[in-house]
């Protein structure tokens, strides 16, 4: 890691700079939400494994969906609380480093399981004669793997060149997590190469994926009004809106997080907007998919009848 790096063996992540009273009423709602992240997309996992009617495609990667928000929510949550009630606490460089190679592998993680899952999507309602030869389980578990491979080697492109850069001082990350841009302010070398790849990467896992989602959708959508049925079109529409609401606060939040201008949201601001993607979205996809979605809701059912 070389000599100037040595210097900097620890971080101090700055999080919320609010009064006490405001930074306690904090850590008790965080801490809701994020009990709440981890009871929900749980209950969903678990639904997903002990139901036999929802071992389907679209419920596979909906549980990996769900191993991701959780998984989201560990890495960066409790580090946020510990701040809240200690705002000194360090972080070591080994485990700031970590922590920013997590959070990339699981953001850049569901943006490509989102795009699978409404290509699933759009072969069950455009094409359902054929769903179960073009969705094998050979066909979900090749993609899966090869979601979370690819994803897996891209955060690792950003960590290596996160640590050729010299950290010499100062050792304050302005932010609640190790979040990859402000890592880098800290460095003492140029960081163009980084921010080059950063953005590279943003028009691969956001505007590429979410562009494909909604080609995907607006196929859905065409083979929806074509539908006969009013029952057909509100079931079709009702699997689909849930899937889009999801689309919509994670693929919205990251493109003004690192697509935008930054002088159009100054650091707090890209706080506020971390916490969408990082806390907030986590929690609320269990609450959109088991409100929005009559087979989960029927599963849940079910189980509760059983016990």
């Amino acid at each position: 890691m070389g000599e100037n790096q040595t210097s900097i063996t620890e971080f101090i992540l700055l999080g919320f700079p609010l009064t006490p009273r405001v930074q306690l009423l904090l850590f008790g709602l965080f801490s809701l939400s994020y009990a709440f992240t981890l009871l929900g997309n749980g209950a969903i996992l678990g639904l997903i494994c002990l139901d036999p009617r929802l071992h389907t495609p679209m419920y596979f990667f909906l549980s990996h969906l769900a191993v991701v928000d959780m998984s989201y929510a560990c890495n960066t949550v409790p580090q946020m609380l510990v701040n809240l009630l200690s705002p000194t606490s360090p972080i070591s460089f080994a485990g700031c480093i970590t922590q920013t190679f997590l959070f990339l592998t699981f953001a850049h993680t569901e943006c490509f399981l989102l795009v699978v899952m409404s290509y699933d999507r759009y072969v069950a309602i455009c094409h359902p004669l054929h769903y179960t030869v073009i969705m094998s389980w050979q066909v979900c578990i090749t993609l899966a793997i090869t979601t979370w491979a690819l994803n897996f080697l891209l955060a690792l492109v950003h960590v290596v060149l996160i640590l050729r850069l010299p950290f010499c001082g100062p050792h304050k990350i302005n932010h609640f997590f190790c979040e990859i841009l402000s890592v880098l302010r800290l460095a003492c070398a140029d960081t163009r190469l980084n921010q080059v790849v950063i953005f590279a990467t943003c028009v691969f896992v956001l505007v590429g994926p979410l562009c494909l989602v909604l080609v995907s959708y607006i196929c859905i959508l065409l083979a929806i009004l074509r539908i006969q049925s009013g029952e057909g079109r509100r079931k079709a529409f009702s699997t689909c809106s849930s899937h889009l609401c999801v689309v919509g606060l994670f693929f919205g939040s990251a493109i003004v997080m690192y697509m935008a201008p930054k002088s159009h949201h100054p650091e707090e601001q890209q706080k506020v907007l971390s916490l969408f993607y990082s806390l907030f979205n986590p929690m609320l996809n269990p609450l959109i998919y088991s409100l929005r979605n009559t087979e989960v809701k029927g599963a849940l059912w079910r189980a509760l009848c059983k016990e």
